[in-house]
């Protein structure tokens, strides 16, 4: 079913639509952040990339058993925001001439999508909340501390390493 063609009547099915969209974002980033990994250069941000890896498949695990056990029955959609984040990650980071200026710029493009996550896990809790679903509510709520956490990792890292290695790279001839 397109985006354009379906109706949205409740708040329910509002939640419902998020969390099959949820599915794609994860399932988006998880497939790219693999790549990142290998992309990055400082081993304690490939470090942060791992465990962020294992809370994106911990999410998919989650909202996959939401759909299996008839919680929410939504179609799957894609989720175009995601689609051009990544594209323009990528695109950014293949600009940059330097590793230390990669590492900042894919820590920064890491940064913006985990931000889009944090505000959607957070609305999601909210309606599911308001729906009366509270088991559910708490996962979504535990989904965004898990991106607050990496979120703040992040933030430790680019202020403590990444940046300072950024600021004055070691150009290669």
């Amino acid at each position: 079913m397109s985006d354009n063609l379906l109706q949205i009547t409740t708040l329910r099915q509002l939640l419902e639509f998020d969390v099959a969209r949820f599915i794609v974002i994860e399932r988006q980033l998880g497939s790219s952040i693999s790549h990142w990994i290998d992309m990055a250069g400082a081993d304690k941000f490939k470090q942060v990339l791992y465990k962020y890896r294992d809370f994106i498949n911990e999410h998919i695990r989650k909202m996959e058993d939401f759909f299996e056990n008839k919680e929410f029955t939504g179609p799957a959609v894609s989720n175009r925001m995601m689609e051009v984040i990544l594209g323009e990650a990528e695109q950014k980071w293949a600009c940059c001439a330097d590793q230390a200026i990669k590492d900042a710029c894919l820590l920064a493009s890491i940064q913006t999508i985990n931000h889009f996550k944090i505000s959607a896990y957070g609305t999601a809790a909210a309606f599911a909340t308001s729906v009366g679903l509270e088991n559910i509510a708490a996962e979504f709520r535990l989904a965004e501390v898990n991106e607050k956490q990496i979120d703040d990792r992040l933030s430790q890292l680019a202020i403590f390493e990444i940046n300072a290695r950024a600021k004055a790279p070691i150009l290669e001839a």
